[in-house]
């Protein structure tokens, strides 16, 4: 599992992490985005609560996941959660969602981000993709709502032993190479190359 704040690189480390070691990637953003680009009830729904900053009810993400996996993921090497969970109610019901299949997470990738750095990175990736969601308001109401629900998420686990903090401010290629040394320390994972 990505782990880290708004902006601090869980959509660009987690495509690495799926070439290096042949994951199936769950973006929970980007099934939701779909789902609203689509217009379908999930996607009216979820709009109404991603337009604000906030985060959509638990039940509604840990359907679309179970369904997600029993469609898309069967059959891979493994999945990397990028932007779930976030809130350990949510972390509790993915652990009973793998538990029911037989898996467990291996590993928690915590990319940790100043910030300061956070708020760039987000202004300039709504410049540059147009995300309606990458505005200033929203972003401050994005981390806010992280600091206050999903960043409590990091003490849970590392109490549980599968988080690896990793510095997620540099150049992509470095933070790649401190999350592959560390998954190989950490879990035993090692790439398929």
């Amino acid at each position: 599992m990505l782990f880290g704040a708004p902006g601090s690189g869980k959509g660009t480390q987690s495509a690495r992490l799926i070439d290096e070691y042949g994951l199936y990637h769950i973006s929970t953003g980007e099934l939701l985005r779909q789902h609203i680009k689509n217009g379908t009830e999930l996607g009216k729904v979820a709009d109404g609560y991603i337009s604000k900053g906030q985060l959509i009810p638990d039940d509604l993400m840990i359907r679309i996941l179970d369904e997600t996996l029993d469609k898309e993921a069967s059959g891979k090497n493994g999945v990397v959660f990028d932007g779930f969970p976030r809130t350990i109610p949510q972390a509790d019901a993915l652990k009973q969602l793998l538990r029911r299949r037989g898996y467990d997470l291996s590993a928690v990738v915590g990319l940790e981000v100043p910030e300061d750095e956070l708020v760039t990175r987000m202004l300039q990736r709504g410049k540059e993709t147009g995300r309606a969601d990458d505005n200033i308001e929203t972003i401050k109401n994005r981390l806010k709502v992280y600091h206050d629900q999903t960043a409590p998420l990091r003490e849970y686990y590392i109490k549980e032993g599968k988080y690896l903090p990793v510095n997620g401010h540099g150049v992509v290629d470095e933070i790649f190479g401190n999350i592959a040394k560390g998954l190989r320390e950490m879990a035993g994972i090692d790439s398929r190359k």
